[in-house]
């Protein structure tokens, strides 16, 4: 456990060591929004996302014993362009954290999560509705309007947001990377007075099936949450979200064997 605990940019140096055996998985979250300081310590300063994620690696590269994945809960604003701003009033795209994590040396072949509350635009997402239904059926039950990026799925042959590398053999430093995002591209992401969509139902879930795989798993998440009517701050008509779910995991992950 570190000395002190700083909240970087709303978040938390908060280090779970769960062993299993020689295997333990790391993990840091938060939502604080002013300095924490246990014991006598000097203040902490922000720094930046990628400095503290930087010092987050090196402290994993000085583990004795092997790690078996690493989790990043992260809140923030995001830009206009899906940057997420900090507290101190620096910019860093999503992609730059990932690359910092991908050339942790005791990660390499180890899944590394993300999960990204954090606007990704300013789009406000109404919904569709069914399409070339019977009129006496939409006026018996009219199903629920879904988001329109919803139940849509891509796949790259390169990482986005890297260049087009040839053949590599091995692992390269794309690979086992699962990132959540709570909004899809251009969009505006949600939370209330109780908190994030994104974590709720996520938290939710993982209570219902803590051995089940985490993609599945994920999967049933972007379908509650896509069934949710949310109401942002500055709008009064109800809106629809949507999460966006990037892996190039080469196995399946359970948070619980």
């Amino acid at each position: 456990m570190p000395q002190s605990l700083p909240p970087a940019l709303k978040w938390l140096w908060w280090v779970a060591e769960e062993s299993t055996g020689d295997t333990y998985c790391l993990f840091f979250q938060s939502s604080l929004r002013g300095v924490l300081c246990l014991g006598g310590v000097e203040p902490w300063m922000p720094e930046g996302f990628q400095a503290e994620l930087a010092q987050f690696r090196e402290r994993l590269d000085t583990c004795r014993g092997p790690v078996s994945c690493a989790l990043v809960a992260l809140m923030a604003h995001g830009g206009p362009q899906g940057q997420l701003l900090g507290a101190d009033g620096q910019e860093v795209q999503p992609e730059a954290l990932v690359q910092e994590l991908s050339h942790c040396r005791a990660l390499r072949g180890r899944p590394k999560i993300f999960l990204l509350q954090a606007c990704r635009g300013g789009n406000r997402d109404a919904g569709v509705g069914p399409v070339a239904l019977p009129w006496y059926w939409r006026w018996l039950r009219t199903p629920p309007a879904i988001p329109t990026q919803a139940d849509v799925l891509q796949i790259h042959t390169d990482a986005q947001g890297s260049p087009s590398r040839g053949p590599i053999s091995g692992s390269s430093d794309q690979a086992d990377i699962l990132t959540v995002y709570a909004a899809t591209e251009d969009c505006v992401a949600y939370r209330d007075e109780k908190g994030s969509d994104l974590v709720q139902t996520l938290v939710e879930v993982l209570r219902a099936n803590p051995r089940g795989d985490l993609l599945e798993l994920l999967t049933e998440v972007n379908r509650r949450v896509c069934e949710l009517d949310v109401l942002g701050p500055d709008c009064n008509e109800l809106r629809k979200a949507c999460l966006e779910i990037r892996s190039s995991l080469r196995r399946r992950l359970c948070l619980q064997a």
